[in-house]
């Protein structure tokens, strides 16, 4: 059974349309409260004791509706609303666990721009929501739609308060994760906010931690997030550190879980290289945090470049590759029970540090990776040789399969026939935007390049025909 709402990362969509619009997000969260009080017990528990959920969002103009639209259908379910506004995603996560709550709430779209929005969860054990909480939900929306939306009784109508201090909260959580005897004195750090939920958060860890910063991209209006910035746009980055003279770059998305850094020379490292330094820094101290679980394998995706691959299991790693989706990523880790994993877009999982991706943090441990080994991040990666990867977006209608598409089979058997063993090619449809994504990884740059734009002309052409 399929989710009709639910994708790889909550439920997302343009604001104005289907299914984010202000009514459904209302029978969204009164849905996820009545699931969350049926799973407590509802006839058992005290006024004291209802389910308590917190809401965070990212810096969208669209946040502020459905933000209100959520407190209302949690409030209806009977369910303690706390909103702490601004936050990044990771951080909802955290708080969510460390206050002992029932669930949290993230309201962005993370990477896509402003006119886009999206609802994801997050359990009291800080990490996503499982399939099957998902599922009833959906169910709950079901009956809601069908029946109408049931309001509680007004003894059991649930409360709303601020969190004032989860910022700062958050703040103290990040620099917990960097080793107690290093600091970033003397470094001058470029942070890219995106414009987005990290505006306040991100700088401050690293200028507490001792760093000289240098905040872009950190005035948020509600439309300029993800706006020629941040993880999604690494050329400002690279820009901004040349223009500083800054010793490293720091770009965060939109709600902060991705990363993706450049060196003092702008040079830009992303998801792979940096989860092949996380890798490699770790197996090289044996970290106290890993101590009683060696660290024996990564996770990748199947975009994940195969000289990561190659470089990891050289040094001795076994490697795993999940489907395309910080989701996919953190169940191949749970269920192999390792550490490390992540995506070469930047969002990267250390689950001896958190629970789910988070830019800051993974951040934090590339930089202790360079302090304790007085490296760079050049030298850092001077072993690992990337193949040229090419990826190109195709806009195509809803439904669109290109497995369907006897011209564009056809023309991908072809690529992958020339290609042989020098390269690879993978078609994918994307979890959160109309795109199908056309990667072709080679041993050339000019011949990955041609191949990709060959299956991409050829999938063009029947979005086309099928007008």
């Amino acid at each position: 059974m399929g989710r009709k709402y639910f994708g790889t990362d909550g439920v997302r969509g343009t604001v104005g349309t289907a299914p984010i619009t202000p009514d459904f997000v209302l029978h969204l969260g009164a849905a996820a409260g009545r699931v969350l009080v049926h799973a407590l017990g509802r006839g058992n528990v005290r006024r004291d004791k209802r389910p308590q959920v917190l809401i965070g969002k990212d810096t969208r103009i669209s946040g502020y509706m459905l933000e209100s639209a959520l407190e209302a259908g949690f409030a209806a379910a009977g369910v303690d609303v706390i909103l702490c506004g601004p936050l990044p995603t990771p951080a909802v996560a955290y708080l969510t666990r460390a206050l002992r709550l029932s669930a949290g709430v993230v309201i962005s779209a993370s990477h896509n721009p402003y006119p886009d929005n999206g609802i994801k969860f997050f359990a009291r054990d800080g990490f996503k929501l499982p399939d099957d909480a998902e599922f009833a939900i959906e169910e709950a929306i079901a009956t809601q739609l069908r029946d109408g939306m049931i309001c509680t009784g007004a003894d059991d109508i649930g409360r709303a308060r601020r969190l004032d201090d989860a910022a700062g909260r958050y703040i103290e959580f990040c620099k917990s994760t960097f080793p107690n005897d290093l600091d970033l004195r003397g470094l001058r750090i470029v942070v890219d906010c995106s414009n987005g939920a990290a505006y306040q958060t991100a700088p401050a860890v690293f200028h507490e931690l001792g760093a000289k910063v240098i905040a872009v991209a950190n005035q948020p209006d509600g439309f300029n997030i993800n706006d020629g910035c941040g993880a999604t746009h690494p050329e400002y980055l690279q820009a901004m550190v040349r223009e500083h003279k800054a010793d490293i770059g720091i770009a965060l998305d939109g709600d902060a879980d991705r990363v993706l850094m450049a060196d003092d020379t702008g040079r830009l490292y992303n998801g792979d290289e940096l989860l092949y330094i996380l890798a490699m820094e770790r197996r090289a101290r044996h970290a106290a945090s890993c101590a009683n679980q060696e660290l024996t394998g990564v996770v990748g995706t199947l975009m994940t470049n195969l000289g990561v691959e190659n470089a990891l299991r050289g040094a001795g790693f076994e490697f795993a590759r999940a489907k395309v989706g910080d989701r996919y990523v953190l169940e191949e880790l749970q269920q192999r029970e390792w550490l490390i994993g992540g995506e070469g877009s930047g969002h990267l999982i250390c689950l001896d540090k958190h629970t789910t991706g988070d830019g800051t943090v993974s951040a934090l441990q590339v930089l202790a990776a360079m302090r304790r080994s007085q490296r760079s991040l050049a030298e850092l990666t001077a072993d690992l040789s990337l193949y040229p990867q090419v990826l190109l977006n195709v806009k195509v209608k809803p439904g669109f399969d290109w497995k369907a598409q006897a011209g564009v089979v056809k023309t991908a058997g072809e690529v992958e026939a020339t290609l042989g063993r020098r390269g690879r090619v993978l078609i994918r449809p994307s979890g959160t935007e109309p795109v199908v994504r056309v990667m072709v990884e080679a041993d050339d740059e000019a011949l990955a390049q041609s191949s990709a734009e060959t299956i991409a002309g050829a999938m063009r052409e029947a979005v086309a025909a099928l007008g």
